[in-house]
């Protein structure tokens, strides 16, 4: 069974989210809210422990 998940393009420094369904939506409308909120307030996302493909598969960050 394949699940839906959103696609994440990188070029360059420009990194685009596409969501494939409304919950994936949903929740990309909740990060940019968090990131915008991180921009006003002068906050930073930090990366906490690895990301490692095929051995840890989640990607975690800190707000700052």
């Amino acid at each position: 069974m394949r699940r839906n998940v959103m696609k994440i393009e990188l070029e360059g420094t420009l990194l685009t989210m596409i969501p494939e369904n409304d919950r994936e939506k949903k929740e990309l409308n909740q990060l940019w809210t968090i990131i915008i909120g991180c921009i006003n307030e002068g906050k930073k996302l930090v990366p906490v422990g690895q990301y490692l493909p095929g051995v840890k598969e989640v990607a975690t960050f800190n707000i700052e």
